[in-house]
């Protein structure tokens, strides 16, 4: 009896014992994080770092000449239609543009300025300016504006829109979401056909470099900092930006700071059936024919007129 009473006391000793001692166990401290900075960087490859100071050089050259475009207005009201207090409260916009003359000429988008009361430009250095619009054109989605007493600015030039290949390198800037003077890169997905001079129904440049709200406006570079587009719109998710070509922009500006808008010229031509003997007994060129299932005549809509830009 005395041995299994002293044996059953050890047992509770030991358990005892080694509850006391798995308690007391602590884990051993974690070693605390710790991130060295290399004294000098990395070195890349010598290509590789030759291609991105030469994007560097470039995007610093360019971006003097770049500028935010703020604006407020207040949205028309259509006729006969009412808003809610809320609905005519200005609207504050903003966009992006390029300086294209050293007296103050600058491009932008129409969207950007339409419908605004007062328009102000930020420019590289800092300085907020008044700017007047001179000109816009809906159509093809281009505007003009002007500002004064800037003293002599840094220009971007035009480049040649029709010369660009599927698969080159180009840059767009601008103020995406207002962070100013952002720089992204990407390659020209699609080209336009040849535009040869303005048309209402032009194609856009098509790229993948990021283009967001906020972009509209700026420009699209080639890689020897030639203005080849203006940033236009994008799809949805911003995964491609579309730029009006700058074959378009050379022939619409012009017109836009010198008369404030386009004229675009149309014919007023309709197409309508007719029997085999056109007006005064004459017959219909057969080569009507071809492409409609019959003779056709034509014939110029009342009041219309050539107009001319």
């Amino acid at each position: 009896m005395r041995r299994s009473v002293a044996l059953l006391s050890l047992g509770m000793l030991i358990a005892v014992a080694g509850c006391r001692a798995t308690g007391s166990v602590t884990p051993p401290a974690a070693a605390p994080l710790a991130l060295a900075v290399p004294a000098s960087p990395g070195q890349p490859d010598p290509e590789l770092a030759r291609f991105s100071k030469s994007l560097a050089r470039l995007a610093d050259r360019l971006r003097p000449a770049l500028v935010q475009v703020r604006l407020t207005g207040t949205p028309a009201e259509p006729e006969g239609s009412e808003r809610s207090e809320e609905q005519r409260q200005p609207r504050r916009g903003l966009g992006s543009g390029f300086i294209v003359s050293p007296d103050g000429y600058i491009i932008t988008n129409h969207h950007v300025v339409t419908g605004a009361s007062s328009v102000q430009v930020r420019l590289y250095d800092g300085r907020r300016l008044t700017a007047q619009v001179i000109g816009t054109d809906a159509r093809t989605d281009l505007a003009v504006i002007k500002v004064d007493g800037a003293g002599s600015l840094p220009v971007m030039r035009l480049g040649d829109s029709d010369a660009l290949q599927v698969g080159e390198l180009v840059m767009a800037l601008g103020s995406p979401f207002g962070l100013e003077q952002s720089v992204s890169l990407g390659i020209v997905s699609r080209k336009p056909s040849r535009t040869g001079v303005a048309t209402p129904g032009f194609q856009f440049i098509q790229t993948d470099a990021a283009v967001n709200p906020g972009n509209s406006g700026g420009p699209l570079v080639n890689m020897a900092g030639e203005v080849v587009g203006v940033n236009s719109m994008a799809s949805t998710n911003g995964s491609l930006g579309f730029a009006i070509p700058s074959r378009v922009v050379q022939a619409v500006s012009p017109v836009l700071s010198a008369k404030g808008k386009m004229r675009w010229g149309w014919l007023g031509v309709s197409i309508t059936e007719a029997e085999e003997k056109g007006p005064g007994g004459s017959s219909v060129p057969s080569g009507f024919r071809s492409a409609v299932s019959g003779p056709v005549s034509l014939r110029s809509a009342p009041g219309s007129s050539r107009g001319t830009s």
